[in-house]
């Protein structure tokens, strides 16, 4: 139980960078697609984290992470601005964490991290640089040591604050997950909520309502109309609300594939100034979503 509160905390995240959050992997590797719809625009994601933590004493952690996203937008709209410079985002996450057993089985962690995030137009720049706190109190019962039992149920609280949200506020991690059956489980919380479906312990099926996104800079300011009284776009930024099913086949007890799809409720592509006022949206129709990859938990 130690080790599943542990890494639970090493990846828990919310915010546009880092939205799907909630998970216990010590690894993984990514791939996003999905079209926009009424358009010919695309947007596709490379994703590959590791998490590593490391003994300080009994009950104790540090948790060293890296994460790199390589996000590609594939824009077949005119638009009335050059585009070339927009079409490849990537982005460089470090994080250290520390974590400690509290009483009554409860867990305190915090978490700080510094992305580096932009199109990389012209080497790397200040405004590349993005920074993330948060604190969290996990309280775990049985989850291991009774499967399948009313008593299975894990509660985490937490405050996730982050420059690349752009607001002067934290954000709150709510997460409850109960493995109510054999067979059954339901995760309530934000950003992720879903309800999981065991046909084995190595075949899973969930249905799921989640947040995605990312942020980056752009070098080079883009002036999207010509207009003088504009300011020119600073950052683009996505948003995604979105519903559907997934699947997960274990390997072996911890290296897993899944696959996700779904259709998004918001999606939302967007560049704005240096005063986070929205200058010019890229795309905000719904559609269809696809995610798959695999991953190591624990």
């Amino acid at each position: 139980m130690t080790r599943i509160c542990l890494v639970i905390f090493a990846f828990l995240s919310i915010g546009m960078h880092q939205a799907e959050a909630q998970t216990s992997d010590l690894a993984r590797i990514e791939y996003t697609y999905f079209p926009q719809s009424d358009s010919d625009n695309s947007f596709r994601r490379f994703r590959a984290l590791i998490n590593a933590p490391i003994k300080v004493k009994e009950g104790s952690y540090l948790v060293i992470g890296a994460e790199y996203r390589n996000v590609n937008l594939v824009y077949e709209d005119l638009t009335p601005f050059p585009t070339r410079d927009l079409e490849r985002f990537q982005s460089y996450d470090l994080s250290l964490g520390y974590t400690f057993k509290m009483k009554n089985d409860w867990r305190f962690g915090v978490k700080t991290g510094t992305i580096i995030a932009s199109n990389f137009t012209d080497g790397i720049k200040s405004d590349d640089l993005l920074f993330s706190g948060a604190v969290y109190f996990i309280k775990d019962k049985d989850m291991e040591d009774q499967p399948g039992t009313s008593k299975n149920w894990r509660l985490i609280l937490g405050l996730r604050y982050s420059t690349t949200a752009g607001r002067p506020f934290p954000l709150p991690v709510i997460n409850y997950n109960v493995r109510a059956s054999e067979k059954w489980s339901y995760t309530l919380g934000v950003p992720k909520t879903n309800l999981k479906h065991y046909f084995s312990e190595k075949s899973i099926v969930q249905s799921f309502v989640t947040l995605d996104g990312f942020f980056a800079n752009i070098q080079d300011n883009i002036d999207v109309d010509g207009n003088p009284t504009t300011k020119p776009a600073d950052n683009i930024s996505m948003t995604v609300v979105l519903a559907g099913l997934g699947y997960e086949y274990y390997l072996t007890d911890h290296l897993l594939l899944y696959a996700y799809a779904g259709y998004t409720l918001l999606n939302d592509i967007r560049m704005r100034n240096e005063d986070t006022d929205d200058v010019y949206t890229v795309n905000d129709s719904n559609t269809f979503y696809s995610r798959g990859g695999i991953k190591f938990k624990l």
